[in-house]
């Protein structure tokens, strides 16, 4: 109920509809009419209000019977009052009834009837004392169409009257037409919108429930200009949006479809309200501290409030221009900078307007993350070359980057270790050289932002040489003049090239080159000078190494005896003859073994008579024994040695041979003679046969040589001057 009292004072319930029945607007007095109200929900059955002449007559429910004339009216709980019917009832003996209710629009059955229908001979209708038809048959009724305006209509009708004919005039009807719907009225929700917001138009109007018939169809307007898509059978227009410049009058239309009826509402004026722009503030993407150089920036310029449309700029601290500019109905614009550089870093704002004053964002500082560029490789030795055993710097730094950046160094891309550089710049790592560090050297830099790997930098490790080997080798058994000897010099560590010198008795003799490395030769043609200790240097820039010494002697025949030496020789061979006689006559008296051996001759083996090639090198062991050769008289000695042999007994064999006894005459001094014996660590000499390669013992005290085997067919040898 409050409800509907609220529609009510709003204006807004739809009005009441009275209904005649009989369905006819005039009536003979002492006729009664039935009066029934409806609302849009058909009959109103609860307490109706009734109205006569204007006045409230009485209320009660369902329905109302009436005999008196006047214009009558009802209204509900859920209506507003009804149009005014008026009623008649006449004491005329003809009269025109009109259906009832007529609608705007509605054809209108005209009944001409009589007190005593059975004396009509002939009707006439007449629309404004005009004619209108006469079908000669008494009982007819007419129908009139719209438009009735305010058309006048009577009838008339001839009966017979005693023995004479005699016309009736009926009094004028006026055709009471109801509205088939009423006038629209506009409204708009909300009645005053803000900029920016929607909007809804509605056309309010209705049909009776009794014109079920029809549809109504409806048309909005702004000014002269329809919106929309024209006739629409929705009684409602959303706008989505409206801007200042929609504040304007508006209108509708309505009609309903079979007719031509068509109503126009009241122009209803709104006016759009425009909030102006604030809360502007600036955005990037990506967001601050994550920009890259040469990304796209996008610079985001939003407003938390404000309607209609907004000049949005952006610009830089420090530059008079902007950097741009865009006007558009939305709170939040958009500015790419593509592919920013270092030299775009700056504070940045941007700006809001809509006709109230720019409003100004916070400043926002941009700054890049620069990616790291490839970096150089510097390797830093102590010296000018990189020897074993240094410690060499590998300095890795990119010229540009943003920090930190993580530097990793490698060797041949197998990682060594890596350095941190928190505010940019380079890095070292410090490695500790071997010979197997030489080769190829990188290093990587990387700051999240992608890893550059510098040009590889080639490394040689200089390895010092180590002390050389030296061997002497010689054609053939004995190192005699005129033989050419190799000297041999080798270093087993050491980077090339490698450069090797060769000494006699410290005095240089020449030099050889190894230039990848391992050892170099040297020969030499030798003469009986060459008797001494030899050595080698390896030299490959990173010091001289010099090896150990190694003894060479060489044998060879005297040349010309003359003076005091030749007749020293002389006397001394006779008595070395007639000491020798004596000596292998006590020598053959001793017994022998079997097989023709002395029982005293330890047993020998077959391989201490193989023929070997003397090789001189510098083994610390005593274990090979210096040769030196028989028949040999250093040149100028004063020593001189003398073999004697004897001639074959026999048919016994070679193998089974004697010893013998060599005696060796010391002329001017021992001291002199001494000078020219191979040196023997021990005191002695060890001598071998130049035939026989038998050793024998030379003791200083006794001065006897003693062989321990001889020849036998060489016996006569004794006898040689």
């Amino acid at each position: 109920m409050l409800l509907s009292l609220l529609l009510l004072i709003l204006g807004a319930l739809p009005k009441a509809l009275l209904l005649l029945e009989p369905p006819w607007s005039t009536f003979f007095k002492g006729e009664t009419v039935t009066l029934i109200c409806k609302d849009h929900r058909l009959v109103a059955w609860e307490s109706v209000s009734w109205y006569h002449n204007g006045n409230l007559l009485k209320r009660q429910p369902g329905e109302l019977e009436i005999k008196k004339s006047g214009y009558y009216s009802c209204k509900t709980q859920r209506s507003s009052r009804s149009d005014p019917v008026y009623v008649g009832f006449l004491t005329d003996w003809l009269t025109l009834q009109a259906s009832h209710p007529v609608f705007e629009g509605d054809p209108v059955v005209l009944r001409c009837r009589g007190k005593k229908e059975e004396d009509i001979m002939e009707k006439t209708y007449y629309r404004n004392g005009e004619e209108i038809t006469s079908d000669g048959h008494y009982k007819s009724n007419i129908t009139v169409y719209p438009p009735f305006d305010d058309d006048s209509y009577h009838c008339t009708a001839s009966r017979e009257y005693f023995w004479s004919e005699r016309t009736e005039t009926s009094k004028p009807v006026k055709i009471q037409v109801q509205e088939l719907f009423p006038t629209p009225e506009l409204t708009a929700s909300p009645s005053q919108p803000i900029e920016g917001s929607p909007m809804t138009l509605k056309c309010e109007t209705w049909l009776p429930p009794q014109t079920s018939r029809f549809r109504l169809q409806f048309c909005f307007f702004k000014e002269r200009q329809a919106l929309g898509f024209g006739w629409s059978n929705s009684p409602e227009l959303h706008i989505p949006t409206v801007w200042s410049e929609d504040s304007a009058s508006y209108w509708c239309q309505a009609r309903a479809t079979t007719s031509r009826i068509m109503k126009t509402s009241p122009g209803f004026q709104i006016h759009v309200q425009r909030v102006s722009v604030s809360g502007v503030s600036l955005e990037t993407e990506p967001p601050v501290g994550q920009l890259i150089e040469g990304e796209d920036l996008v610079l985001i310029c939003s407003a938390a409030e404000g309607t209609g449309t907004v000049t949005f700029s952006w610009h830089r601290e420090g530059s008079v221009r902007s950097l741009g500019r865009v006007t558009q109905r939305a709170l939040s614009a958009e500015l790419r900078i593509a592919s920013v550089r270092e030299q775009d870093a700056g504070r940045y704002y941007c700006a809001a307007d809509n006709t109230d004053g720019p409003i100004l964002s916070k400043r926002v500082r941009i700054t890049l993350r620069i990616p790291a560029l490839p970096p150089v490789l510097t390797l830093r030795a102590p010296g000018a070359q990189a020897v074993e055993g240094d410690v060499v710097e590998l300095r890795c730094e990119a010229q540009r980057g943003s920090p930190p950046i993580l530097y990793q160094f490698y060797h041949e891309n197998i990682p060594l270790g890596n350095s941190l550089a928190p505010s940019g710049g380079g890095a070292s790592f410090n490695l500790s050289l071997t010979a197997e560090h030489s080769g190829n050297y990188s290093c990587e830099a990387d700051n999240s932002l992608g890893v550059q790997r510098s040009e590889a930098v080639p490394l040689s490790v200089r390895v010092p040489a180590s002390c050389p080997a030296l061997t002497l080798r010689v054609p053939g058994a004995q190192a005699q003049v005129g033989d050419v000897v190799e000297l041999r010099c080798e270093a087993q560590r050491g980077s090339p090239p490698l450069l090797y010198r060769f000494y006699r008795e410290d005095i240089p003799l020449g030099n050889s080159s190894a230039p990848a490395g391992g050892g170099a030769s040297f020969n030499l043609s030798l003469t009986a000078e060459h008797s001494g200790n030899y050595s080698c240097e390896a030299d490959n820039g990173l010091g001289a190494q010099r090896s150990e010494a190694v003894s060479l002697s060489i044998s060879g025949l005297a040349g010309s005896i003359s003076g005091p030496i030749a007749t020293g020789i002389t006397g001394g061979l006779f008595s070395a003859l007639v000491f020798g006689v004596v000596a292998l006559l006590l020598y053959c008296r001793r017994p022998r073994k079997a097989g023709g051996r002395p029982t005293s001759e330890p047993s020998r083996s077959p391989a201490d008579s193989d023929a070997r090639e003397p090789t001189y090198h510098n083994v610390p062991t005593w274990l090979e024994l210096q040769p030196v050769y028989s028949n040999v008289n250093p040149k100028g000695g004063e020593v001189v040695y003398t073999e004697v042999r004897r001639g074959h007994q026999g048919d016994r064999p070679a193998a089974n041979s004697d010893s013998a006894l060599l005696f060796w005459t010391h002329l001017p001094s021992r001291s002199q003679a001494a000078s020219h014996r191979p040196a023997d660590p021990q005191g002695s000499s060890v001598i071998y046969s130049q035939e026989e390669k038998t050793s024998f013992l030379q003791n200083d005290t006794s001065k006897t040589l003693i062989f321990n085997s001889w020849k036998e067919e060489t016996f006569d040898a004794l006898l040689r001057p």
